[in-house]
């Protein structure tokens, strides 16, 4: 996986952009709020997936413009194949010229992973960044996944609607089964999948931590379900009975709260280093080098399950690591296209090959 051509018109401070990098490791240095990000930004895009700053699709458009306009050329499965997204009020995709009915459509055609100061929320912050990570990575080697999320979360609001309309209309009550019952059926399976991904994601990100602390330290990944106890090698067939059967227990707890208290919504994602929780007890050093483990798992993951190894955004994080761990970083992305964004590119004096980009004002020049 590789961009050969990436073209920005109207994207965030980019006026205009046209930037042919290379396949190994490209540098995009500047000071700070000069675009560096929002170049990035605009590559993770083409994956299919939303801004990994959380960013609305209004504020993509550059202050002025009516619209902006992302184009890509790029190498996938061993040939060449386009992609643009228009945003003008609405976002339109098109992929090798066809148009498509959603961004989603390029989920699993085009791949990334991106590293970015802010995903050290997730060991700091709580379990919804980590499970959106898994639900992230997931979508992108199985985009189904993508329309499972959300019909989940659609009857997910449904029966919390019903929850709360039950307290002034006692005869909804007799149609709460039928929201229990979907709710399981498709949680079962959303559960499954996380569990089996972070069974394949455990095994990478260990090799890759015991590299990072020279095996000094001992990393470990769990899935936890919510107020289930599910096991490993459970079908989803039998974790959807057993959620079912919790959602019966709990409903007088949900009718009370409004809310359905039970569910993939409210899974988390344990990171432990000799059996400690990371996040409770974790060094900074190692908090940072969960995430880095992680993020290098999530690229070995991806590249294996779709043999095709993704491309690989690097968001100003190279000052939040030390020279073994930005050497280790870099040592273990071989073969993949890198975009790395800094504001002192001496942090690369030793880098071999590769490109180097200054960007200033939403311009792209290279050195």
């Amino acid at each position: 996986m590789k961009i050969d051509r990436l073209d920005l018109e109207g994207f965030r401070n980019i006026k205009t952009l046209s930037v042919a990098p290379c396949e190994t490791v490209n540098i995009i240095y500047g000071d700070n709020a000069q675009g560096k990000t929002n170049l990035l930004e605009a590559i993770w895009l083409l994956s299919g997936a939303k801004s990994f700053r959380g960013a609305k699709d209004a504020e993509f458009v550059r202050f002025g413009e009516s619209r902006a306009c992302i184009e890509a050329v790029f190498q996938c499965g061993g040939r060449e194949q386009t992609s643009k997204i228009l945003l003008d009020g609405k976002k339109t995709a098109w992929l090798n010229d066809i148009k498509k009915d959603s961004v989603t459509a390029f989920a699993g055609i085009f791949t990334a992973v991106v590293f970015s100061p802010s995903h050290l929320g997730l060991v700091k912050d709580g379990p919804a960044g980590r499970r959106k990570f898994l639900d992230t990575s997931i979508c992108q080697i199985t985009p189904r996944y993508i329309g499972m999320i959300g019909q989940y979360q659609r009857i997910l609001l449904q029966r919390n609607t019903l929850l709360k309309d039950i307290s002034y209309a006692p005869d909804l009550m007799d149609t709460i089964g039928v929201w229990d019952e979907k709710l399981a059926v498709l949680g079962g399976a959303i559960i499954r999948m996380r569990m089996e991904y972070t069974r394949r994601l455990m095994k990478e990100a260990q090799a890759i931590y015991n590299g990072i602390s020279m095996e000094r330290e001992a990393f470990s990944l769990f899935y936890r379900p919510f107020g289930l106890s599910v096991k490993e090698g459970q079908t989803q067939e039998e974790i959807a009975v057993q959620l079912r059967e919790t959602l019966i227990q709990n409903r007088a707890e949900d009718l009370r709260t409004g809310a359905t208290g039970v569910g993939p919504h409210r899974d988390d994602l344990e990171i432990t280093i000799d059996s400690r929780s990371v996040r409770a007890f974790g060094s900074q050093g190692q908090q940072r080098s969960s995430v880095l483990a992680l993020k290098l798992a999530e690229s070995r993951c991806i590249g294996e399950i779709l043999q095709e190894k993704p491309v690989i955004l690097l968001d100003d994080v190279m000052s939040e690591l030390d020279q073994n761990r930005r050497e280790y970083l870099l040592n273990h992305l071989t073969g993949s296209q890198i975009f790395i964004t800094c504001c002192d590119k001496g942090y690369f004096t030793r880098l071999e090959g590769g490109r180097v980009f200054r960007m200033e004002n939403g311009m792209l020049e290279l050195e």
